[in-house]
């Protein structure tokens, strides 16, 4: 892939949550200075609103809403905003997540798989995977709407089923179950519905950002979220010949 697969989002409606706070923040940013209106959302309102008046006080289009995306009544209620306001949305980026195996991303789990607890398996699967698949489920018929409808998941390295099982992957230590397992099952998800969907306007990747420096990330890692934000930017913007169905780092597509 390279960057004349892309195209310009002006004008563009964009939704991103978790997008009150570190990589949400900058990839909503960097959306609304390539010209989309972008739709901050986010848990907490008073967040929310204020990340959209710095985008717009920086010249962007924004607007803030809340969106819990493990509750069903504000996926409803956001569809129900977008429709009123935009009659369609453009992309959706399913940003927001949750760590809790370890302190940050780069520290291996406090329990081995076999002691995982059942409570915070099921806690992190309502927000990595079910919340992204029914939110993408509920607002299919505003991107139905849209000329190219574009959705990222942002998942990570650490759903590769291939990089988990070799001892030489810098993720083998982790042994994150629920964060890895719930970003291996948002990878099948992406694969499933980019092919229920493929030969229409969609297109629907799995991004991982990067190591990133965040309060998920830590600071021992390697990468900004202003570098970060890049991927899930590029496979936002794709043109009509961009790939479909994929995994990707940048231009690198990853293994599953």
């Amino acid at each position: 892939m390279t960057s004349d697969a892309t195209a310009s989002p002006a004008g563009k409606i964009a939704l991103v949550t978790g997008a009150a706070r570190g990589l949400g923040v900058e990839i909503s940013r960097q959306l609304a200075a390539l010209g989309a209106h972008v739709i901050v959302a986010a848990r907490d309102r008073r967040q929310a609103e204020g990340t959209a008046a710095a985008l717009r006080a920086e010249g962007g289009s924004a607007s803030a809403m809340k969106l819990d995306v493990t509750s069903e009544a504000d996926r409803l209620a956001a569809r129900e905003a977008i429709e009123a306001a935009h009659r369609r949305l453009d992309i959706l980026i399913n940003n927001a997540g949750i760590l809790i195996d370890s302190p940050d991303g780069g520290t291996p789990a406090e329990r081995q798989p076999s002691e995982a607890r059942e409570s915070d398996l099921r806690r992190t699967f309502e927000v990595n995977f079910f919340a992204p698949l029914r939110l993408t489920q509920t607002l299919l018929p505003l991107l139905r709407r849209s000329e190219a409808p574009r959705i990222v998941n942002v998942s990570s390295i650490r759903g590769s089923l291939t990089h988990l099982s070799d001892p030489t992957s810098p993720v083998y230590p982790i042994r994150a179950l629920g964060y890895d397992t719930s970003k291996a099952a948002l990878n099948a998800f992406t694969i499933l519905i980019a092919e229920e969907l493929r030969g229409t306007p969609f297109k629907i990747n799995a991004v991982h950002p990067g190591w990133l420096r965040t309060g998920m990330g830590g600071d021992r890692a390697d990468m900004s979220v202003e570098d970060g934000a890049h991927t899930a930017v590029r496979y936002a913007t794709l043109g009509d010949d961009g790939p479909t169905g994929g995994f990707f780092f940048l231009d690198e597509r990853l293994p599953w």
